[in-house]
């Protein structure tokens, strides 16, 4: 499988999400999109990355962007974690890691020696048009949000 890139079409998805809905990629088309994939809910990394999306969100929504973060975990898991952090955002269930697979951020890592599958904390930002504007991978959380403000404000000059 191919991993996604610059100016495609960002492989298109439906979801099960917290609270019981479910989210489409194509439901935000004509608005910017940041999906951020990450590897666990209620991990030091990914709760530190999840709260500064918080943080930020009415920053991102005044550069007219959305946010979705996507792992693994059940929608229940989803559910305790946004309500602990008070997120304020969607978060996606991929519990059979199919769209992981098609973003190209399912992959082999690496622990003490031993290897297994898991998500690499990427985060891809889309376009109005439903195309792939930036992609960041195997993302270091301190600054990354950001990084992801600046690249919508450029989203925002070029449009």
């Amino acid at each position: 499988m191919t991993e996604p890139t610059i100016g495609q079409a960002a492989p298109d998805f439906t979801l099960p999400t917290d609270g019981g809905g479910q989210v489409t990629l194509s439901q935000f088309r004509g608005q910017k999109l940041v999906i951020y994939f990450y590897p666990k809910d209620d991990t030091p990394g990914c709760t530190t990355e999840s709260c500064d999306f918080r943080d930020n969100m009415k920053a991102l929504e005044t550069l007219g962007a959305q946010v979705i973060g996507i792992s693994k975990d059940s929608v229940k898991s989803h559910d305790k974690f946004k309500a602990k952090y008070d997120l304020n955002f969607p978060l996606a269930s991929d519990e059979n890691s199919d769209v992981c697979e098609r973003y190209g951020v399912w992959t082999e890592k690496s622990m003490c020696g031993k290897k297994y599958m898991g998500i690499a904390r990427s985060t891809f930002l889309i376009d109005q048009q439903g195309k792939i504007a930036q992609i960041w991978r195997n993302v270091k959380v301190p600054g990354h949000v950001g990084e992801v403000a600046e690249a919508i404000k450029g989203l925002a000059q070029a449009a």
